[in-house]
């Protein structure tokens, strides 16, 4: 197992420049939006439209099609072309269909995946932000799409992102730790993850959240890369870790119903048997269990 950082993550491979200097600049986007060449792609409870072929790619509509409301400054690609994003109703075009990140986020190009991701960040964050939490005033939109300015206190609120970290853990025997929550089905596992705490470190919240779900103690905390998860707003930070001796595994009933470690041909075995179902390649968990068995997992779904 290489120790280098992963090197390909769903939702971490946008190309696009997000030109953030340009947000405040109302002559800009002006021009931006009138002009005939930028795409425009529209969000509608975090789907998209999406044709399948020859493959999948997002739908973009020109803005004398889009919408009419909130404009979010998505970026300008390298030909010059703008991208930007609003919400509403999804036309009706011919031969598209609605699709989420979870089921397209691993399949469509890099320039589009990343579009995709960033917009239904903005979308979920509009949605839940609309009112100032200081005085509860109804809040509006600026820097094209990416403040909200709460007009009685004058307050700015920006795009939240709540940060998690999502840890592959090994033992002595090189196996590594597998767990199902209470809610998920019967033959779904995954590693542990957990929300970083206030005035905690990235590698202090992977020993404390190993260490409540299933009594573990952690060393050699390795961070490997990241990718946003707009679903709501996390961002996933993975890391690698590793445990000694022979602790017993105490899954905290309330977050883990069960826990076991597991070797390389058990997982195979595990899998082939229908017992456990391989990830998809979309969650950074999947590319951390790959990068520890050596490629890609038996009967692993395409998204």
């Amino acid at each position: 197992m290489t120790d280098g950082p992963l090197e390909w993550l769903a939702l971490a491979r946008g190309t696009l420049d997000r030109v953030a200097l340009k947000r405040r600049d109302d002559a800009w986007l002006d021009t931006a939006w009138k002009d005939p060449k930028t795409r425009v792609v529209v969000v509608q409870d975090g789907r998209v439209l999406v044709t399948f072929g020859p493959s999948p790619a997002l739908v973009f509509v020109p803005p004398g099609r889009a919408p009419d409301g909130d404009r979010w400054l998505l970026g300008v690609d390298d030909a010059g072309t703008a991208y930007f994003g609003t919400p509403g109703p999804l036309p009706a075009i011919e031969g598209a269909e609605p699709a989420g990140l979870r089921r397209v986020g691993a399949l469509l190009g890099d320039r589009d995946s990343g579009l995709l991701t960033h917009v239904v960040a903005l979308e979920h964050w509009h949605r839940d932000n609309r009112h100032c939490p200081r005085c509860g005033a109804e809040t509006r939109v600026e820097s094209a799409g990416h403040v909200r300015v709460c007009p009685a206190d004058g307050s700015q609120h920006f795009p939240r992102v709540d940060p998690a970290v999502i840890m592959l853990v090994t033992d002595e025997a090189d196996r590594i730790l597998l767990a199902r929550g209470p809610q998920w089905p019967a033959d779904r596992r995954s590693i542990l993850a957990g929300f970083v705490e206030p005035g905690e470190s990235l590698e202090q919240a992977v020993a404390r959240e190993v260490e409540e779900e299933v009594g573990l103690p952690v060393r050699d905390v390795r961070y490997l890369g990241s990718q946003p998860w707009p679903l709501p707003r996390s961002l996933m930070l993975g890391f690698m870790a590793r445990t000694d001796g022979d602790v017993p595994l105490r899954p905290d009933p309330e977050e883990i119903l069960d826990a076991a470690w597991y070797t390389r041909a058990e997982l195979r075995a595990a899998i082939d048997a229908g017992e456990l179902v391989a990830p998809g390649p979309l969650s950074i968990a999947a590319q951390l269990i790959m990068r520890w068995y050596g490629g890609e997992l038996p009967n692993m779904p395409a998204f």
